[in-house]
């Protein structure tokens, strides 16, 4: 299945050097509610496993290589009293991993009003998008067409998304989040500009 994104024209500054052949300086930032997932899933990607993890209070940062892209990225605590602090962690950023536990129907309007905070601020307008619905190995989750519609994802315009089931414990879908963030990254950083960027779901 497709999922797209609704693209814009969009030219970015340099913000991917080559070095040694690999893109580096690419600034990612991963936010979602508490216990969605965004620790697990942030060292599964910097470790290839998983590890006891504990809430987040402040943030952790890691760089990860995949491909021949160098990402730094960011994974900043969920809780309610953290969320003010997210802007703190925008700045200059290339794009936004926003993790959804898709097993916890009832704060999805939450996470939807805290995606739509984050999307409208001025220094996320360059940022592209990819939300990862986690939990996809678990009974009664959501799938992603319906975090699709909680988040209100189709009434994006002009920006570029892309939403990748996931199951982070597992290490599914994963990856698929990170082939699509590489080459729509290189893909801006080589032309100049992209427009209807659309990516597999699951």
């Amino acid at each position: 299945m497709t999922v797209h994104g609704e693209g814009r024209e969009t030219r970015r500054s340099e913000f991917l050097v080559l070095s040694g052949g690999v893109w580096c300086g690419v600034l990612v930032v991963m936010l979602g509610l508490d216990s969605a997932g965004k620790t697990t899933i942030l060292y599964r990607l910097h470790l290839g496993e998983v590890l006891q993890t504990v809430p987040t209070v402040g943030f952790n940062v890691e760089k990860v290589q995949y491909k021949n892209v160098a990402f730094t990225v960011w994974d900043v605590g969920g809780q309610e009293k953290l969320r003010q602090l997210w802007r703190m962690y925008l700045s200059n950023s290339d794009a936004l991993i926003y993790v959804v536990d898709s097993l916890d129907r009832e704060r999805i309007e939450d996470a939807r009003q805290e995606f739509q905070t984050i999307i409208k601020d001025p220094l996320m307008a360059n940022s592209i998008i990819l939300v990862l619905a986690n939990k996809q190995d678990l009974k009664g989750s959501m799938s992603p067409e319906e975090v699709i519609e909680g988040l209100g994802l189709h009434d994006l315009k002009n920006r570029i998304w892309h939403i990748q089931g996931t199951c982070a414990l597992r290490g599914e879908g994963l990856y698929d989040g990170l082939d699509w963030l590489a080459s729509t990254l290189k893909q801006l950083q080589e032309t100049g500009h992209a427009t209807s960027i659309a990516g597999p779901s699951i």
